[in-house]
């Protein structure tokens, strides 16, 4: 395990995390809203977000994010490498979920998502 990369990929994915609610409440409020992100329509992030993929029951899955970064950190504090390897496992396992329905099912690519699917890999394999 090594915890200083760790810490740096929690950081990068609580702001990443921290930018898609920012995106989500945004649009909410703002239905033209167009974040830095939306380059094209099938180059968008505010299509994940704002798809009936975007919530596991009826969570944001950037709100599950910042929690579970805020996790990984408190977890390096406390020292249980196990649990963050097994929590990385879980969260690559959500992350081709939600690759493949991006892709596949929305046909789209959004580049704020495709970070933080970057991050938790990499997460993984510093926890191992």
């Amino acid at each position: 395990m090594n915890p200083n990369m760790l810490l740096i990929l929690a950081i990068l994915g609580i702001l990443i995390s921290i930018y898609s609610i920012y995106i989500e409440r945004k649009h909410t409020k703002q239905k033209d809203y167009k974040a830095l992100c939306d380059i094209r329509d099938n180059v968008s992030c505010s299509k994940s977000f704002n798809s009936k993929y975007a919530k596991i029951f009826f969570i944001p899955n950037s709100v599950i994010g910042l929690i579970f970064y805020i996790m990984i950190i408190v977890l390096i504090y406390l020292n249980y490498p196990k649990i963050i390897f097994y929590l990385s496992i879980i969260s690559v396992l959500t992350s081709l979920y939600l690759a493949y329905i991006s892709y596949f099912k929305l046909k789209n690519y959004c580049i704020v998502c495709n970070l933080s699917y970057i991050i938790n890999i990499l997460i993984l394999i510093f926890s191992f």
